[in-house]
């Protein structure tokens, strides 16, 4: 007797049901997953938006050149709308991609944070990397039903 007849669970069928789930609602979970991703990148870019000069004087203590100061913002901001939207999200996810890989290292290098600032630098930098995976899997996955780039591909 099959255990779905019988009544009794396992912990198979729960992994079922959690497949199901995921396949039926694919396409709304995608579009959960680039506001939640595209959304720290529009609000962070426009913050450096509305003062680039002040960010770009930043970078060479980041030990980046200054023009990257005025290149940054521009591409967080508009990476991060391409995400929500779901526009070139592919483009959009590489871009970002490397954004953060610099990002990254520039801004959280927690191994010669001084002591005080080690513990907030080192959680950022492993906030980073989390990010990243899940723009790796934007990058894979693509952006989904809900889009721009399903409406223009129908075109």
């Amino acid at each position: 007797m099959s255990m779905r007849k019988s009544g009794m669970s396992s912990p198979l069928s729960a992994l079922y049901l959690t497949d199901g789930l995921a396949a039926r609602a694919q396409n709304f979970l995608l579009l959960a997953g680039r506001m939640l991703v595209g959304w720290i990148f529009i609000s962070s870019g426009w913050r450096k938006l509305m003062d680039i000069p002040a960010f770009a004087a930043s970078m060479p203590r980041r030990g980046l050149p200054t023009f990257l100061g005025y290149v940054a913002p521009p591409v967080e901001f508009i990476g991060g709308v391409c995400i929500v939207l779901g526009l070139a999200t592919r483009y959009a996810a590489l871009l970002m991609l490397l954004f953060m890989i610099i990002a990254t290292f520039s801004s959280h290098r927690f191994w010669s944070a001084e002591p005080a600032q080690y513990t907030n630098q080192n959680s950022h930098f492993w906030k980073n990397i989390s990010m990243t995976g899940g723009i790796v899997l934007l990058f894979v996955t693509g952006a989904g039903r809900f889009a721009i780039d399903r409406l223009l591909r129908k075109s």
